[in-house]
């Protein structure tokens, strides 16, 4: 038990971080309103931040903030006459003990559904992304403001005109019906990826990755994948962040010190996750999708044993294909990284510089970053020194920000591969 009021702190933080999410999803099923479901897991929160400095940390955590939640959802019906019968649901429902209402099925099925909530069309497509990168991946406003380079109130503004959207349509807390998926399914793949990608690359602070927050993208496509089994982009989503992930303990050395692909021990790669991401990755039939190609990219760092042995005119091609249907600049970018490994760096940089010409991500960092190793491959080691120290300024992260200025430092070091390349 933490013996501290500042450690009783810090836990009841690592909690909500976990079980928020869970806890709003419960909250929504009961409430049909997500707005609703997060001020009641607010309240729940502060009464853990009242309660568990003199009471100690409860022995299932989750059950106790469920428990408090349920019951001020009960106070709030109660004042509320338009919820006569919900009350009465409600209460039914509410038993001494509530270790049932967190039973993994359930709870993973109410995920799902808040995904889908808060993917509705009813949304505009950046507030499908943000509200759910709130509610289901426990992100901060301003972590979400750095994943789309926009300003903090805009984010919150967005978030709160999303619950108040979905709250005046009375959306269903619900999965839509079959003929409905198709139609909302791009948006919720994109939300799961942002979510992944939160932890594989955190954006902010000073950790490089957060596996938790992978795992949770994870967990979430495999139930998407069950449900919508003839889906291949899901399964396509599914096999990159599997093959991803398998290599998440090989991103940073002991110490905390970010390791890149090329420089990293194959050794400590997951072997389970690559074969759990090659067995989604042959469940794709047809003419692959965007999430497939990136997969199929993955697979290829995943199949080589060595360094040496990766294909890089395979991932490349694989670029090629990508582009066109994903329109991104940073898509663009890797495939500059690639094509310089496959072909030299001279080559790739002729694909950099004509990013850079068309004044593309601005204020990415990995845009000077991937420059920086190209021009230093090339022996311009003070262009180079120059691009890695204004990628260093462009980043929040503060192990990204070291590897950077490491780069800075010595531009003429060991030939890494560019940052934006396949991690």
């Amino acid at each position: 038990m933490p013996s501290t009021e500042n450690d009783v702190g810090r836990a009841v933080e690592a909690v909500w971080r976990i079980e928020s999410p869970r806890l709003i999803a419960g909250l929504a099923g009961m409430m049909r309103d997500v707005g609703v479901a997060e001020e009641l897991a607010q309240d729940a929160l502060v009464a853990a931040l009242e309660q568990w400095p003199a009471e100690g940390i409860p022995r299932n955590p989750g059950a106790w903030l469920m428990a408090v939640a349920k019951r001020r959802a009960v106070d709030l019906v109660r004042r509320n006459e338009r919820y006569a019968r919900k009350l009465h649901e409600i209460g039914r429902a509410l038993p001494d003990a509530v270790e049932d209402d967190l039973e993994p099925d359930r709870i993973e099925d109410d995920l799902l559904r808040l995904v889908f909530v808060a993917c509705h069309p009813v949304l505009a497509p950046e507030a499908r992304v943000a509200l759910t990168l709130r509610l289901i991946g426990g992100l901060t406003t301003a972590e979400i403001a750095r994943a789309f380079l926009v300003a903090e109130p805009t984010v919150a503004q967005r978030i709160v005109r999303a619950k108040r959207t979905l709250a005046d349509a009375g959306v269903p807390f619900e999965v839509p019906e079959p003929d409905e998926r198709p139609a909302r399914l791009a948006s919720v793949l994109e939300v799961l990826y942002l979510i992944f990608n939160e932890g594989y690359t955190a954006t902010a602070g000073d950790d490089w990755v957060r596996p938790d927050l992978c795992h949770d993208a994870l967990r979430l496509g495999r139930i998407l994948a069950g449900l919508m089994p003839d889906e291949s982009e899901v399964h396509g989503l599914v096999a990159l962040m599997e093959l991803q992930a398998s290599r998440l303990r090989a991103r940073v050395a002991a110490d905390g010190v970010v390791v890149r692909l090329l420089d990293q021990d194959r050794t400590h790669w997951d072997p389970l996750l690559i074969r759990r991401g090659l067995a989604a990755l042959d469940r794709v039939v047809g003419q692959p999708g965007p999430y497939a190609l990136q997969a199929a990219i993955a697979a290829c760092h995943a199949r080589a044993r060595t360094n040496e042995d990766t294909d890089w005119k395979r991932i490349a091609a694989l670029y090629d294909a990508l582009a066109p249907l994903a329109r991104s600049a940073v898509v663009e970018l890797n495939r500059a990284v690639a094509v310089g490994m496959a072909d030299g760096p001279e080559a790739g940089l002729a694909l950099v510089d004509a990013i850079v010409a068309e004044r593309l991500l601005p204020t990415y960092h990995l845009l000077p970053a991937v420059r920086g190793d190209l021009l230093a491959k090339l022996g311009r080691a003070d262009e180079a020194r120059a691009e890695f120290t204004r990628a260093a300024s462009l980043t929040d992260n503060a192990r990204e920000r070291a590897l950077l200025q490491d780069r800075a430092s010595d531009p003429g070091g060991i030939s890494r591969p560019g940052p934006a390349a396949p991690r």
